[in-house]
């Protein structure tokens, strides 16, 4: 169940395209190559299990549930928000540590209403979206809940946040406020209907990549328009052709949830790994398809983050045909490389070559056999804001899954000037960029940026406080009142 966007952030490498980028040749081979990608089979669906346990599975892979309560569900994960990292539950079959004594009631109070049967649900397990589930789904879910492994072991950590917000009863109020998180829109097809119900419910696809309002609650006018989270932005995935993927087909939509790539112009990285790892690329073609459906027909919102246009005539070309799929050669051209530009060297090349060639290659390529991402032509370094460019550079990017490869931050072995030109470099080299400028201190901006705090989550205790104190004013001018009142009677 992926976090909201209070939560930790998510980080999807180049989820937006240019035209220049979609009229390309290799962009048309792509799609035709995936015209009919195959299904992924589901690996806990079993001919064992009854019809209705084994569409449970496949619910809780449309929910996305591993992506916080882990391969086996038993929790742990953290979730960062403005008010304090918020620890996902153990949803097994346990009876002291999961839910074992849960009726299906129970579950369908957790997932619409954010009620458990002892204490009500912080909003980053994603019920204002689960909301809109389906009863026949929940049911589902809950005959494939029963079936999988009971872990008698709570969580390491337990969710400790400060007051006010560990009273979870001031989640009624904002429930009130922000339950349901979407609406259903009119004019819709079937296709689109299905579509709408997956992104909107199911994935829940908002929580990440919409802004948020003053209450944290979904800011509608802005939806699916993109969102920081922390350190990261979630990208904008609204029909705009400049900020948005406008320039996406639905079949490329569909291969990118399949597969995580698309012809070197995105690759899903961090949370949006974990997503298509566990989620999307589960889903049926017809799934994959409706959700395709729906993106074309929201409505597109521009934002101000704008990708730049590619020229490929600018993107470099690999060496050789077979240079990404032959570890010896690349370790040898990358020799070579660094011999060129001096080993040793301050120059951003030469940075570049040190801390990312191993990985990525000589020329931006990346060993698809390891899965080590390429970046050439990647939306993410042709943004008008090199933030996300940065902060991968800052921070790294944990793999998908337990044996996807994990990109080390260099925070502590790079100064912000060093930092500053590896960024220019990419950007100029791989991205097709005619100038790139980001210096230092846009780099000390960027590490500087923490998570943004709503005026009423940022003072929310000093506002409890007076409140508190308000009420007893109140409470004691009503009673001094009444006993006046008393007096003179």
């Amino acid at each position: 169940m992926k976090p909201l966007s209070m939560m930790l952030s998510m980080l999807v490498i180049g989820m937006t395209s240019n035209a220049a980028m979609a009229e390309g040749a290799s962009s048309v081979n792509t799609s035709l190559a995936n015209a009919s990608l195959p299904n992924t089979s589901l690996p806990n669906i079993s001919p064992a299990n009854s019809e209705l346990v084994n569409r449970g599975a496949y619910i809780a892979r449309a929910a996305d549930c591993m992506a916080c309560h882990g391969e086996d569900y038993t929790g742990g994960t953290p979730i960062e928000t403005p008010m304090g990292e918020i620890y996902s539950t153990n949803i097994t079959p346990s009876k002291r540590y999961g839910i074992g004594d849960y009726t299906e009631a129970d579950l369908k109070n957790a997932l619409q209403k954010g009620r458990a049967p002892n204490h009500m649900l912080y909003p980053a397990m994603p019920y204002p979206s689960y909301s809109g589930m389906k009863e026949e789904d929940i049911s589902a879910l809950f005959a494939y809940l029963q079936t999988v492994p009971a872990v008698d072991e709570a969580p390491k950590e337990k969710t400790d946040l400060p007051f006010p917000f560990n009273i979870r009863s001031l989640m009624i109020g904002w429930n009130l406020l922000n339950v349901p998180s979407t609406e259903k829109r009119d004019g819709l097809n079937e296709t689109q209907k299905r579509g709408e119900y997956l992104v909107n419910n199911l994935e829940h696809c908002g929580t990440c990549h919409t802004p948020r309002n003053s209450t944290m609650g979904f800011d509608k006018s802005m939806y699916l328009s993109g969102a920081q989270l922390g350190h990261w932005h979630a990208p904008n995935i609204t029909p705009d052709e400049s900020s948005g993927i406008g320039s996406w087909s639905e079949q490329d939509i569909v291969t990118y949830l399949r597969t995580g790539e698309l012809d070197h112009r995105a690759y899903a990285g961090g949370p949006m790994g974990e997503a298509v790892a566990h989620s999307t690329r589960y889903l049926k073609n017809e799934d994959l398809s409706a959700i395709a459906s729906y993106l074309k027909a929201v409505p597109a919102v521009q934002t101000d983050d704008q990708v730049s246009a590619v020229d490929v005539s600018r993107l470099p070309t690999p060496i050789n045909e077979s240079i990404t799929h032959d570890l010896l050669a690349q370790k040898e051209y990358l020799k070579q490389a660094k011999a060129e530009v001096g080993n040793g060297s301050n120059s951003p090349e030469s940075l570049y070559l040190a801390t990312c060639g191993s990985c990525h290659g000589v020329d931006g390529y990346g060993q698809p056999d390891a899965r080590y991402a390429p970046i050439v032509g990647l939306s993410s370094i042709r943004r008008e804001r090199p933030d996300a460019l940065v902060n991968m550079i800052l921070h790294g990017v944990e793999g998908a899954t337990n044996t996807s490869p994990i990109m080390p931050g260099f925070s502590d072995e790079l100064n912000s000037e060093q930092i500053a030109g590896i960024t220019n470099y990419v950007r100029v080299n791989f991205g097709g960029l005619t100038s790139s400028d980001v210096n230092a201190s846009d780099v000390d901006r960027i590490a500087n940026t923490g998570v943004d705090k709503p005026f009423l989550i940022k003072y929310a205790g000093l506002l409890a406080i007076i409140g508190i104190i308000v009420a007893i004013a109140i409470i004691v001018f009503i009673i001094r009142a009444i006993l006046r009142s008393r007096r003179r009677a």
